[in-house]
């Protein structure tokens, strides 16, 4: 059965070893088997070098507990990006490098944005012609490729996005189907697909789409995933105030296993008899306290489907 873990929060610990000991202890406390770490909220990188200092404080840490670690890469992270590609290159290729210092095989990236998110405030709206974006997803597969092949142990797993109102589409990875075709263009054994249920579920209410379908079609190339809830509702970029989302349901919430709508069940059954990655439960700081009840009701979603009903959850998620 996959280990089922949690991520930890780069703006809760903000840099600070002392709260992400702090947070590893709380999931150590709940039995959890698996924890992603995300090298931007520990200073690990800095102008696209390793902090070497800060790396060996980190993976000193993180060796005192049992967990197994994935990695994500900051989440501005765009090989796309067309003003300073070559530095984005090189915190990819130190994320790669914090992984391997650390222990991990995993690093999730967000799939390359024709126009960033960041840049969605900035007045005139982009549009790029066809030509312009298959230059840039030849750029990103061409970069992934040479990544893959400098660092053959750890395996890059390109996350599907969530869609925008007004300003989609702007990732390839909107679609099930060009994140699919992405990957086999750059067909390296260790580049992989990390599917987010609560960014499929909005891309597929957004764009007209079955999720349990899609993610049938994505599962041999599946080999990470983040579970989360949500009620499928696409926002405009700026909304961010999660008071003002969640009593209409709307946005990308992060919200513990259970707590929306999404079919999580039926999209983890389409590839989950012959998975062998991690299932981290992706939620928002707001909803931390729940860590163990988004876990328990995972846990309890994988067990029946793998035929485990009778099996026991983690100490601290027994009630």
């Amino acid at each position: 059965m996959p280990k089922v873990g949690s991520k930890i929060d780069e703006v809760r610990i903000d840099g600070r070893l002392d709260l992400l000991q702090r947070d590893l202890d709380h999931f150590s406390g709940l039995g959890l088997g698996a924890v992603e770490i995300p090298v931007h909220g520990l200073d690990a990188i800095v102008h696209g070098r390793i902090n070497r200092d800060r790396v060996a404080a980190v993976r000193d840490l993180l060796h005192r507990y049992e967990f197994v670690y994935s990695v994500h890469s900051p989440n501005p992270l765009n090989l796309m990006d067309r003003d300073h590609g070559a530095l984005h290159y090189q915190v990819f290729r130190a994320s790669l490098e914090f992984a391997l210092e650390i222990g991990s095989g995993i690093v999730v990236y967000h799939a390359g944005r024709y126009v960033a998110e960041e840049t969605f405030a900035v007045p005139g709206h982009v549009i790029l012609s066809e030509n312009d974006r298959e230059t840039l997803l030849d750029r990103e597969a061409c970069a992934i490729r040479d990544l893959a092949d400098e660092f053959p142990d750890v395996c890059i797993c390109i996350e599907n996005a969530r869609p925008y109102l007004y300003h989609s589409p702007y990732c390839y990875g909107e679609s099930p189907e060009a994140l699919r075709e992405m990957v086999l263009k750059i067909s390296r054994p260790n580049v992989r697909i990390n599917l987010d249920t609560g960014h499929l579920y909005m891309a597929a209410k957004f764009y007209g789409f079955d999720p349990v379908d899609a993610a049938a079609d994505l599962a041999p190339l599946i080999a990470h995933a983040h579970v989360h809830d949500n009620f499928g509702l696409s926002i405009h970029h700026h909304e961010k105030q999660q008071t003002h989302l969640v009593p209409f349901g709307r946005g990308d919430a992060h919200m513990p296993v259970g707590w929306g709508e999404i079919p999580i069940g039926d999209m983890l059954g389409t590839f989950l008899e012959d998975y062998r990655g991690l299932l981290i439960t992706e939620l928002r700081d707001r909803y931390f306290e729940s860590t163990g009840e988004s876990v328990a009701n995972l846990h309890r979603i994988v067990t029946g489907l793998c035929g485990l009903e009778g099996a026991r959850a983690p100490a601290a998620h027994r009630r």
